[in-house]
């Protein structure tokens, strides 16, 4: 999976988690950005050839493109399921700390509106529940999603391992970037993966952990998959991947023009 990418961090973790995980990174970069840069012709994310008159340019127009892209269970695949909360409050999201532990903000003025689900793969015959998660992000500006996506690479770096809440912990955490056109990603203008492993205080562990997220123009769109009990790296990284591209998939048609 990482095999053509460019590593970017690696290091050990471990500890003793639970709960829900996190749905997104922190992103810091200035406290507001210039409005949408609309001017252009064909964007550099994939072959999207965006309509200015599509993008949002308002909370409001923001939230609902966000309802019209966001993964729901069945981009994931059959058997998955609402966790609750089902939905974040677009009034916060998740920052990593100088602890290494996530905590919930208000989001940047440099955002337009962000928001996560929360889904599960209920456990059956010997295997333990799946923890997923989706969430969009609008940022005013591309500089401001390209701003989230350098700094999730630092993120992984300064914090190896990551405290999602109390009772749940990643560690052993790699992380590696795909910018368009490399390895044959043409769906986003930048990707990046990370891996590692999660330990749940309820669930146990340590399992299979995988985070995905891409940018393409002003929208960040991210998937988290934590492993249980009897559950393979190749069934996360299937969910994951399937409800990732569900997603951009609905992106480009939610901007593109129209002919």
């Amino acid at each position: 999976m990482l095999a053509p990418l460019v590593l970017v961090a690696c290091s050990g973790g471990g500890g003793s988690p639970g709960g829900e995980g996190r749905s997104t990174r922190a992103t810091g970069g200035a406290s507001s950005e210039p409005a949408p840069d609309t001017s252009s012709g064909i964007e550099d994310t994939g072959d999207i050839e965006a309509d200015p008159a599509r993008l949002p340019t308002s909370r409001g127009e923001a939230l609902d493109f966000i309802d019209r892209v966001i993964a729901d269970p069945a981009s994931f695949g059959p058997d998955v399921t609402r966790w609750s909360p089902y939905e974040s409050d677009p009034a916060t999201w998740p920052v990593l700390g100088t602890d290494c532990v996530w905590e919930q903000q208000k989001p940047l003025s440099s955002v337009l509106a962000t928001r996560s689900r929360s889904f599960e793969v209920p456990a059956a015959a010997g295997k333990g529940p799946v923890r997923l998660s989706a969430v969009v992000t609008v940022h005013r500006s591309r500089e401001g999603a390209q701003w989230e996506m350098a700094e999730s690479v630092e993120e992984t770096m300064r914090c190896p391992t990551q405290q999602l809440r109390k009772g749940e912990l990643i560690g052993s955490l790699v992380a590696a970037t795909l910018p368009q056109g490399e390895g044959g990603q043409v769906n986003s203008a930048d990707a990046l993966t990370e891996i590692g492993q999660y330990r749940s205080s309820t669930l146990g562990g340590p399992f299979p952990y995988v985070w995905q997220q891409a940018q393409a123009l002003q929208f960040t769109v991210a998937v988290t998959g934590k492993g249980a009990k009897g559950r393979t790296e190749e069934e996360l990284d299937e969910l994951t991947n399937q409800a990732q591209a569900a997603m951009l998939l609905r992106l480009k048609s939610a901007v593109e023009k129209q002919s």
